[in-house]
């Protein structure tokens, strides 16, 4: 399976025949969500929230991609509401599987116009965890 943008119900994005793929330069960054309980004189407690407690966001770029493509994907992002989430399908190196499935929420994107006919979006993800 391709890496790719996907429905949470795992059909594809409206408008695509195949998951949407974005360029190979993605960016994932991972913070540890920390509770910290600082006691003066540089003294502090450090405490893991949760169970997932490394915090995960994922920046994808669609670069001088046809106008319609981004059209398409810039249109399905503007109707989906703060709780619909989406599959990116990542590559995982570390497992006994080529790829992973990751549910992941739009947290924002921008559309960019550098050439007439091509367009390029950016979006950021955040990864959450359902039961």
């Amino acid at each position: 399976m391709a890496i790719g943008l996907l429905q949470s119900s795992g059909s594809f994005i409206d408008g695509f025949t195949r998951p949407v793929v974005p360029d190979r330069n993605y960016k994932r960054t991972r913070k540890p969500n920390i509770r910290v309980t600082k006691f003066g004189d540089g003294y502090e407690q450090r405490k893991p929230i949760g169970i997932n407690n490394i915090q995960e966001t994922y920046t994808l770029s669609f670069v001088n991609r046809p106008d319609t493509e981004i059209d398409d994907l810039n249109s399905f992002f503007e109707e989906l509401n703060s709780t619909d989430t989406l599959i990116f399908r990542d590559e995982d190196s570390n497992g006994p599987s080529p790829t992973q499935d990751i549910v992941v929420v739009c947290e924002s994107w921008d559309v960019t116009t550098p050439n007439s006919g091509v367009r390029s979006l950016t979006a950021t993800f955040r990864r959450v965890y359902e039961a």
